[in-house]
């Protein structure tokens, strides 16, 4: 029996994703206000308007652009990953500009350890993704969890010395993100592997 040729019949359409990978600069964003948050929290320098202002623009809005692009190329880790951590960045900038503006009072000490404990569970389910993908982001995302567990302990004991280790562990989570956007940056350009992700098999 001859098959049906009707106008009615369905057709296969294959869409080419033609966009970029927007993963670089959501790790940029990152790995660059990370890295220049735990300098400061290293003790190198006090915190300031530069910390703040990277906070929001590069830190924050750049990760919301990339988490908007992660979703069109329907990438729910990316999607959920930079959404997330641009939106903390700006929470974090305004748990210290809204208090300055009379916004409300500043966090107690409580308030923040249970803010950065929650981020650190998050993250920690998030690490969880990462063991499906690739080593490099299995290191940022787990230094990362380590970073929040070790300021809630810093917070939470006001121990100048755990501030200064989970500065110092944050520098490294940071350095690891920028190295997992640069890698994917020059892998693209150059067509082969330059920097080596370590690709889940």
């Amino acid at each position: 029996m001859a098959q049906d040729k009707s106008p009615l019949m369905e057709t296969l359409i294959k869409i080419q994703d033609t966009t970029a990978n927007p993963a670089p600069l959501g790790l940029m964003g990152f790995g660059m206000t990370t890295v220049l948050l735990n300098l400061h929290n290293a003790g190198l320098y006090s915190l300031g308007t530069m910390i703040l202002a990277m906070g929001i623009f590069y830190g924050g809005i750049s990760q919301v652009i990339a988490a908007i692009m992660e979703f069109k190329k329907n990438n729910t880790f990316g999607l959920t990953a930079f959404g997330s951590f641009g939106l903390f960045w700006f929470t974090l900038a305004f748990l210290i500009i809204m208090p300055a503006m009379g916004w409300g009072n500043a966090p107690e000490t409580p308030a923040m350890v249970a803010y950065l404990v929650m981020w650190g569970i998050f993250t920690g389910v998030m690490f969880i993704g990462t063991l499906k993908l690739n080593r490099a982001l299995q290191v940022v995302f787990a230094s990362l969890t380590i970073l929040f567990f070790l300021l809630a302990i810093g917070d939470g004991t006001g121990s100048v010395v755990v501030t200064r280790i989970a500065g110092i562990e944050g520098i490294f989570c940071g350095l690891s993100a920028i190295y997992a956007a640069l890698a994917q940056v020059l892998n693209s350009v150059y067509g082969r592997t330059v920097a080596p992700l370590g690709v889940v098999k």
